[in-house]
């Protein structure tokens, strides 16, 4: 016999409204992408192992992807606005047993990205400072975060918005000096941006490796829809806001890899890059070197002092980012019904206190495992949950997709054409397209290579652990699916909140 139960709308399950504008919702995404770690540990990456002097135009065409993405989302936040947004979009397209399933892949992306943050902080400050071991920096951040995300989400915009554009005027100045300067070569747009160039080595070779890469820096720009119940005027508010970041950071990643070719030289680009990068005779062992070092040549030695600072604070705002992320996910799903009810609680500053806490138990439960088990915060911790997550938000991203085509076929409107079907479908073959290249060089994005393999040249090739978190988070959405098929018990709040 089917059940039903209702979960009231109180002020203490409704998240404060009225607090975010367009530009605070973008902080907080810009963060989320964490522009300066992409540019200084992605970048150097895509130059030696993926397509040389085109990397610019590979992180292009990503953006631009996403940009189509991005078109279907916005047309669904005008008809939905809810706290778990991708789940919500989903569940109102493709059915509440899915919406419901791809919650809970969407909570382990947010959490595994949060978690690859928190290794790379840590073991940045015990590599760079000393005095105490790379936990005890990583929980000292954590206990920052936490506090920070108990508080009213506006001042956690106002924390990132400071941080955000430190960061950004760096980057901003750094290229604007090398592109001004014009490198030993000169500006070379065909060698960064012929799409000849861009597809050198096919998808399946150096190609492919960039798009990888690409995707991987790009992870965070979806979260605007997250913050559509605290935004002023959220069916105003998000699409602007979406857009606005995309086209941020699309420009800004393009850009400043360009600058970095362009100061190197376009033709030794690869050469170079491996020398700036090559710590104790291994290559690659250093890529934020590259950038640093250019900015000392082109701007002045105190550039790259400054940038070796903004790197931490930008790893910390996308620390309190994904904090607000993951706990507004587990705060929908609380609301709904479908995880306990006191996940809906939200404290006198409006923020969903609950849900914040718990995911703050979950990450410093991983952090003290990974001490404990004395494993690398940067190698296994930063890589492995990297990984994880890219795969897991693309492939969430598809199913929003087909989500909105699905809608809208049913709930046809004012939206146009390209809104509803062309837009979608594109992202789709896009998405569908970036997630086999996520999944086949997962060995080189989370270092899960099988013994013998050179991932350079051979696809998939990967380790027991690599295969378990590649297939993760499609066994958890199977997982999720069945049991919302099986379950007997039917959530009336769930269904009418978020999953119809």
């Amino acid at each position: 016999m089917t059940s039903t139960r209702s979960t009231p709308e109180t002020d203490s399950a409704t998240l404060r409204k009225g607090r975010l504008g367009v530009i605070g919702i973008v902080f907080f995404v810009v963060a989320a992408a964490a522009p300066l770690v992409g540019m200084t540990g992605a970048v150097p990456v895509a130059i030696v192992l993926g397509n040389g002097a085109a990397a610019p135009g590979a992180y292009l065409v990503v953006g631009i992807t996403l940009l189509l993405f991005s078109v279907g989302y916005a047309a669904m936040s005008q008809r939905v606005t809810n706290a778990g947004a991708f789940f919500a979009y989903i569940g109102r397209g493709l059915g509440r047993h899915l919406g419901s399933a791809s919650a809970f892949v969407s909570i382990l992306a947010y959490l595994a990205i949060q978690l690859a943050i928190y290794g790379f902080f840590g073991g940045l400050l015990g590599a760079q400072v000393g005095l105490l071991p790379w936990w005890a920096w990583s929980l000292l951040a954590w206990a920052a975060v936490t506090l920070l995300s108990l508080l009213s989400v506006d001042v956690g915009a106002k924390v990132l918005g400071v941080l955000m554009l430190l960061e950004l005027l760096a980057l901003v100045l750094t290229s604007v000096a090398i592109l001004a300067d014009g490198g030993p070569e000169g500006l070379n747009f065909w060698a960064s941006f012929n799409p000849a160039a861009i597809l050198a080595g096919g998808l399946a070779g150096s190609a492919g490796i960039a798009f990888a890469f690409a995707f991987a820096s790009f992870i965070g720009f979806e979260a605007t829809a997250i913050y559509g119940e605290e935004s002023k005027d959220p069916k105003t508010v998000v699409p602007r806001a979406t857009y606005l970041a995309v086209g941020v950071i699309t420009v800004l990643f393009a850009l400043t890899a360009f600058a970095m070719v362009t100061g190197m030289g376009a033709s030794q680009v690869v050469e170079r890059t491996v020398e700036l990068s090559t710590l104790d005779g291994v290559p690659l062992a250093d890529p934020a070197a590259v950038l640093f070092s250019l900015a000392t040549e082109y701007v002045a030695p105190w550039m790259a002092t400054v940038m070796g600072i903004l790197v931490l604070s930008s790893l910390f705002a996308g620390l309190l980012a994904f904090q607000n992320a993951a706990s507004r996910y587990l705060f929908a799903l609380g609301r709904g019904g479908a995880l306990p009810t006191p996940l809906s609680h939200v404290n006198g500053r409006g923020a969903p206190s609950t849900a914040s806490l718990t995911t703050s138990v979950v990450t410093g439960l991983v952090i003290a495992t990974f001490a404990v088990f004395q494993l690398d915060p940067v190698l296994n911790m930063f890589y492995w949950f990297s990984g994880l997550a890219v795969v897991a938000i693309v492939l969430i991203e598809i199913l929003v997709c087909i989500a909105v085509i699905a809608f809208f076929r049913r709930n046809a409107g004012s939206e146009n054409a390209f809104q509803t079907l062309i837009a979608p479908v594109l992202a789709t073959i896009g998405l569908v397209l970036g997630e086999y290249l996520l999944m086949s060089r997962f060995g080189l994005l989370a270092g899960t290579v099988a013994e013998g393999v050179d991932p350079t040249v051979s696809s998939w090739g990967l380790s027991p652990i690599g295969w378990v978190l590649v297939s993760l988070p499609f066994v958890l959405l199977l997982v999720g699916y069945l049991h919302s098929l099986w379950s007997h018990t039917e959530n009336e709040a769930l269904v009418k909140d978020v999953l119809s």
